[in-house]
């Protein structure tokens, strides 16, 4: 249960509940007691270690990322907010868009705010450079690592939830599974396509290829056209596997009858538009933001976490694959 829970259920603003579990502010008794009667029914407890900070603290909190349509950094930052909210802390977003410069400027605003620390985080689960040595808050990392093993770093457990992937294939009867997935030289591509060729012997080699819907229909078409034989596709995410979805429907291939179907990410805009809805590897990103929030506390009340640190996945069973072979 999160802040945003409470606040649902008592019918108020994430900042009413933070002020009413904390003792602060002015509120009415009635709306305070209500925030504790919802707090204590869903069994949620305030983060105590945002409320123990030491005094003179501005209670904020900085968050860089890279990634400009926010598909991961919105997730991590909703997750963060969950766990800071609770101790009345505000999290800044600032986009760096890849630009070293624009970085730079973002950290030295946030620096000038007197935050109480900083996450970093991109579009990407790859390692980095740290962002700056020798700065006076504490920095967490969440999603991308840093290449300095001194640092906190969190992120996905993409190869164990490549392996959930293929597990699930195989406990559904699958034999014959294929990899199609994105562009070689990718981290994200590296680890999930390694981690499915050590999960089972697969009935062709890993198919390298883009991020994209036209390359998971283009990847379906020459497996057909060679004439493989497969009964399953794990894709290196869901947009590949949409396209993979429609290609095979076009070629009179039924899913999950004919060839049952896996995808990467759980993005809700393809998992869910996919035809049939699209099982999927969820890389929990909200689970992280908490997490790497939480790992932040800890550094600003003098416990820091170096190294890297990784948080599993799920997996998410929908239609796709949810049926067994046929007879």
């Amino acid at each position: 249960m999160t802040i945003s829970d409470v606040a649902a259920l008592a019918g108020v603003s994430v900042g009413t509940v933070s002020k009413a579990l904390n003792g602060r502010g002015s509120l009415r008794p009635e709306t305070r007691d209500r925030v504790r009667e919802a707090a204590e029914r869903l069994g949620f407890q305030a983060n105590a270690a945002a409320r123990s900070l030491n005094t003179g603290r501005t209670y904020t909190v900085g968050m860089i990322t890279t990634d400009t349509i926010g598909r991961f950094s919105i997730p991590l930052m909703i997750g963060a907010e969950d766990s800071l909210g609770a101790g009345q802390m505000s999290v800044f977003l600032c986009d760096g868009r890849d630009d070293p410069i624009r970085e730079q400027y973002y950290l030295d605003t946030l620096l000038r705010r007197r935050v109480d620390g900083i996450i970093v985080t991109g579009r990407r689960a790859r390692s980095r450079p740290p962002i700056r040595a020798g700065l006076p808050v504490p920095v967490v990392y969440a999603f991308v690592s840093s290449t300095d093993p001194r640092d906190c770093s969190l992120v996905p457990d993409e190869g164990g939830g490549a392996a959930k992937a293929i597990e699930h294939l195989l406990a559904v009867g699958r034999s014959r599974i294929v990899h199609v997935t994105g562009p070689e030289h990718h981290h994200s591509t590296q680890v999930r396509a390694a981690a499915a060729a050590a999960a089972v012997d697969l009935a062709a080699p890993p198919m390298f290829g883009e991020w994209s819907e036209s390359w998971g229909r283009h990847a379906i078409g020459m497996l057909l056209a060679t004439g493989a034989e497969f009964d399953a596709v794990f894709c290196g995410s869901d947009q590949i596997a949409r396209g993979c979805a429609d290609a095979l429907r076009l070629a009179g291939r039924r899913v999950p009858d004919d060839v049952a179907l896996v995808g990467f990410d759980n993005w809700d805009v393809m998992a869910l538009a996919c035809q049939p809805p699209l099982s999927s590897v969820d890389l929990e990103l909200q689970a992280l933001g908490r997490a790497a929030a939480d790992r932040l506390l800890a550094a600003i009340n003098g416990s820091p976490a170096p190294g890297l640190h990784t948080h599993p996945c799920r997996l998410i069973v929908r239609e796709s694959s949810a049926a067994p072979l046929p007879g």
